[in-house]
């Protein structure tokens, strides 16, 4: 019955650590996707985001498929 419990406090641990993540990271101008998913799979990365200073500039992302394809046939 301990492994049971241990699996469903690290399940609630890692789903609180992706939640927060995710609001730092965009608080922080990062990546929030990518640190919601690190987080989730090991949670005391979320220290580590705490620390970090905030980006300055234009939030960076991702192009989207439309970009992506628009470049390539450039």
């Amino acid at each position: 019955m301990r492994v049971v419990e241990f699996i469903v406090i690290w399940g609630l641990v890692a789903i609180a650590s992706a939640g927060i993540a995710a609001l730092v990271a965009g608080l922080r101008n990062r990546d929030h996707s990518a640190w919601a998913a690190w987080c989730f799979v090991f949670p005391p990365l979320l220290l580590i985001l705490i620390f970090l200073p905030r980006n300055r500039g234009p939030k960076r992302r991702r192009p989207t498929l439309d970009e992506e394809d628009a470049h390539e046939h450039a």
